[in-house]
């Protein structure tokens, strides 16, 4: 297979996974409310325990992508998310509560650690070994921009569908899980990386093996630490940011229709596939990294927090639009910094330590958020969530004062320098020497 080859199968699998999981994005939360008959700080709870679990399970699946392959952890995904989807919906009809739906988010966490960092990984190792010229950022963002318009067309899709129904999103997304699953098996060939066996016994050892390597290569690096760091506080507003919007959005428009939440799911898709429309653009004459990820960030904290100041939705819905378009140039530039840190035999550990420290803190979000507003309204969430954003900031501003390869975008380097003069407390950015590590 050539790097284009690989690359196509990349955005292919990217996009149906993603058409899956976005069918119920803009009706989960009413899911809840309506057919699952969960209070809204108990749709929160659920969602917390949804993404608790993720956190929990990150590093050991990372390690069945670093030894039994990239390609048996992504079928894994799909797998389990089929058998919890389907148990998801049965729930409301088998008379279960708030308990069962903790229960089952947790199988539903587990198959998302089983895809996160293990698709990646297998992309960038395959272009690696065949020399391939294309940009990571640039895969990244054309497999993020396919992705969105997979979500543009599953949020539509499945605001359509659950007028009909709140169920039917569900019972499509499995019938693509079961496609994704045929897709990964005659396309995703593992190259430049050498499949190892794994016995049971061998699974302890393996385990803690792959949490010092975690620590080794991720946390204890600076330069994937702050990368970490830094993607870690906007995950503690962005989930809960979604699903609150849901209801949020229509009781500012004074409405229960839920097209309107399709409708608003699909623009978050626009909004987020210009984000990345505009990496490979605007990468093409920027050439630090860094740059891009702190004016997103700056974009971003402003925004959420204007959406909890303001009492009009034709307000608040475009300033969460360009916070979705900043969060569409902030995650591919991040993905691409991280991925030229880490070595390729512990890119998918260090990439699930990665998702494990932003799925702690977007646990931490949900509950704490989620407990906020319900007592103070959900816009005191967009305000006290928005303000946690900007601890990013510094830990970008950390990243640009390390420098090195990782924060120059390729072929740009002593091109044009820099798309801005971002001063950093001792010296100008872009202007230091490479850390030592």
């Amino acid at each position: 297979m050539n790097a284009e080859r690989i690359a196509r199968s990349y955005y292919l699998i990217a996009g149906i996974y993603t058409l899956s999981a976005s069918l119920i994005w803009g009706i989960n939360t009413l899911f809840l409310l309506r057919v699952g008959h969960l209070t809204l700080l108990q749709v929160f709870l659920a969602d917390a325990v949804f993404t608790g679990s993720m956190a929990v399970f990150e590093v050991p699946t990372g390690m069945v992508a670093d030894t039994r392959g990239r390609r048996f952890s992504f079928l894994l995904s799909v797998s389990i998310l089929f058998l919890g989807t389907l148990a998801y919906v049965a729930i409301p009809r088998a008379g279960g509560g708030f308990v069962a739906f903790c229960v089952v988010s947790v199988v539903l966490g587990l198959g998302y650690t089983f895809y996160s960092g293990a698709v990646e990984a297998w992309v960038v190792d395959a272009l690696n070994e065949l020399k391939s010229t294309i940009p990571i950022d640039r895969v990244m963002a054309r497999g993020g921009m396919i992705s969105s318009g997979a979500m543009l067309v599953g949020s539509v899709s499945g605001g359509l569908l659950g007028t009909l129904d709140l169920a039917i999103p569900y019972i499509v997304r499995c019938v693509l899980l079961l496609t994704a699953l045929v897709v990964g098996l005659f396309t995703m060939h593992e190259i430049g990386f050498t499949v190892r066996p794994l016995t049971v016994r061998q699974v302890p050892a393996a385990m803690l093996r792959t949490g010092r390597e975690s620590l080794k290569f991720g946390w204890n690096v600076p330069m994937a630490r702050m990368a970490i760091l830094a993607g870690a506080m906007p995950a503690v507003f962005l989930e809960w940011g979604y699903h609150a919007w849901q209801p949020y959005f229509l009781g500012l428009l004074g409405t229960q229709a839920v097209w309107i939440t399709g409708v608003i799911a699909a623009a978050i898709a626009v909004a987020m596939m210009a984000g990345n429309w505009l990496v490979e653009r605007v990468t093409r004459f920027c050439g630090h990294r860094t740059t891009l990820l702190l004016w997103a960030s700056v974009v971003y904290t402003v925004t959420a927090i204007g959406v909890g100041l303001t009492n009009s939705f034709w307000v608040a819905v475009p300033l969460y639009l360009t916070g979705m378009m900043s969060a569409g140039v902030f995650q591919p530039v991040r993905q691409g910094y991280l991925h030229l840190v880490v070595p390729k035999e512990q890119r998918a550990t260090v990439l699930s330590l990665a998702s494990l420290v932003s799925s702690g803190g977007s646990a931490t979000g949900q509950s704490g958020l989620g407990w906020l507003t319900s007592r103070g309204g959900l816009g005191s969430g967009y305000l006290v969530g928005g303000a946690v954003t900007a601890l990013a900031i510094p830990f970008l501003f950390l990243m640009r004062r390390l420098g090195g390869e990782p924060d120059q975008i390729a072929g740009m380097a002593g091109r044009y320098g820099s798309c801005s003069t971002l001063a950093v407390p001792g010296g100008v950015a872009g202007e230091r020497e490479p850390a030592v590590e």
